[in-house]
């Protein structure tokens, strides 16, 4: 049992839910059951396994088909928008129709490494939405320095989409044009990190029934875990932070934050 789970091992029920993970990965080929089994001793009721491909959106449905406790989404990220045609699309949306499937994505913009053109990010993502109306499911949002771009396309489908802006690294004024949009908040592994001014004070601000919490793992480990690999157990360490920070207890954040996540999702 890790750190976190030892300071969280008195706690009687499951209340936390990692919103975001990438546990069908090869990085978990040797010791996945085992990373599940930590997620569910540190109080983890539910993991969301989400694909960003096909390759790894099958993945992610072949695992939730293992345990209640485990869901799906599929969709295709911005790197592999280049890659995207009409056949892939028509993947997602057959894939999609799958019960453990609870959303689309990740989808949306990345102009920080650029592997696929803007232009094509823009059309895939659009494609993606359009999808998404048309299944009735939630997005989960990938945003990495494109807000200018992501902010219009949302707005303009507010009434009509709904979903998560994943490890959201804006800061106030940018949390709350997301939640005018329709959108919640998630928050992960950063919050604990020693500069994350930003994102601790949209931690401390954000409204009580608009945040996820999550860990993207195998990325994105929290302070006492940075440059290692990340798993959901950690998902309590993103939970404590933001307790910390707004001056509750992690139970509290975790059963919440859970809430939220069961409107959003299921």
């Amino acid at each position: 049992m890790g750190l976190v789970s030892r300071r969280l091992s008195w706690v009687r029920f499951n209340v936390f839910i990692d919103s975001h993970a990438h546990i069908q990965l090869s990085q978990f080929d040797q010791d996945r059951q085992a990373v599940i089994d930590r997620a569910t001793l540190a109080k983890v009721e539910t993991i969301l396994v989400v694909g960003f491909d096909l390759e790894t959106s099958q993945a992610a449905i072949r695992l939730a088909e293992t345990g209640d406790q485990i869901y799906a989404t599929v969709g295709i990220h911005p790197h592999e928008a280049k890659d995207c045609t009409s056949q892939t699309l028509e993947d997602i949306y057959q894939m999609a129709q799958h019960p453990k499937v609870v959303a689309l994505g990740e989808m949306g913009l990345d102009y920080f490494r650029n592997l696929s053109p803007e232009l094509v990010q823009k059309e895939v993502f659009e494609q993606q939405l359009d999808l998404a109306e048309q299944l009735n499911l939630p997005v989960v949002i990938h945003n990495r320095e494109a807000f200018a771009d992501i902010l219009p396309i949302l707005q303009n489908r507010c009434a009509r989409t709904r979903g998560v802006l994943h490890c959201f690294s804006g800061n106030v004024e940018a949390m709350q044009q997301s939640i005018d949009a329709g959108f919640y908040i998630g928050i992960g592994g950063p919050v604990t990190y020693t500069k994350a001014d930003d994102l601790r004070l949209v931690a401390q601000r954000m409204p009580a029934d608009r945040f996820l919490i999550e860990t993207d793992c195998p990325w994105l480990a929290p302070q006492f875990r940075r440059g290692k690999r990340n798993e959901s157990a950690y998902v309590t360490a993103v939970a404590e932070k933001i307790a910390e920070l707004r001056q509750t207890t992690a139970v509290e954040i975790g059963q919440v934050s859970s809430q939220n996540f069961r409107r959003l999702f299921l």
